[in-house]
C-alpha cells in the first residue's frame, strides 16, 4: 500500500497528480489525514476527503510513503509526531519516501537527508540539512525521490511509478493519458 499523507494546507496537483497516475498504474493507494478529521483543505481551499485518519491507520504494508508539499501542509506535517516516527522507520528499513515541493523540509527536520541528493521548492534548501542540494526537477537517491514544485507534479508521479512497478508500467500510464503528443 502507498500512503500520501494529508495536512490543512498541502499543495493540490502534488497530491491529486501522483494519487491518479498511481491509481492507473494499478497500484493500492490511501490518502491519510494526520488530523483528526476526514475532511482536509488544501492551500487553495479544495476540500480533499482522506481515505483515513492517521491514528487509525497500520502502516506495516507501507510500499512506499509520500509527502505532497505547500504551505502550511509541509509545516504541518514536520510537526506531526507519530509521521516523524514513520518516516524514520521507513528510512530505516529502506521503504520508499517521496516528497514534493516544501515537503523535502520535513525529511531534512528530521535527519533523513543526510549524505543524500535532494531538490525541493527554491528557497527551501538550507531546510534540507545533511543534503547535497541539485535544484533538479525531481532526484532520486537511495529510497528518497524529491521533486522541486508543482510543475514537477507528472515527472514525480512518473518516478513513482517507475520506481514501484517499472519503466513499462510508466510508459504505459504516460502513453493512455497522452503524454508526448503535440
Amino acid at each position: 500500500m502507498v500512503y500520501i499523507f494529508l495536512a490543512e494546507g498541502f499543495e493540490a496537483i502534488e497530491t491529486i497528480t501522483p494519487l491518479d497516475m498511481l491509481i492507473r498504474a494499478g497500484i493500492e493507494v490511501n490518502t491519510i489525514s494526520i488530523s483528526d478529521e476526514f475532511l482536509v483543505k488544501s492551500s487553495q481551499g479544495i476540500p480533499v476527503q482522506a481515505d483515513d485518519l492517521f491514528e487509525n491507520t497500520d502502516f506495516s504494508d507501507a510500499e512506499m510513503l509520500i509527502l505532497p508539499g505547500g504551505q502550511p501542509g509541509a509545516t504541518n506535517l514536520g510537526k506531526h509526531k507519530g509521521l516523524e516516527a514513520i518516516l524514520k522507520f521507513a528510512n530505516e528499513h529502506n521503504i520508499p519516501i517521496a516528497a514534493i515541493c516544501a515537503a523535502p523540509t520535513v525529511l531534512g527536520k528530521h535527519g533523513l537527508l543526510q549524505g543524500k541528493k535532494a531538490t525541493c521548492y527554491p528557497g527551501c534548501e538550507d531546510m534540507l540539512k545533511g543534503a547535497e542540494c541539485t535544484g533538479s526537477f525531481v532526484e532520486k537517491d537511495g529510497n528518497l525521490i524529491t521533486a522541486c514544485g508543482p510543475a514537477a507534479a507528472v515527472e514525480f508521479a512518473k518516478a513513482i511509478i517507475s520506481r514501484l512497478r517499472g519503466d513499462e508500467v510508466t510508459a504505459s500510464v504516460c502513453d493512455k493519458m497522452m503524454f508526448g503528443r503535440a
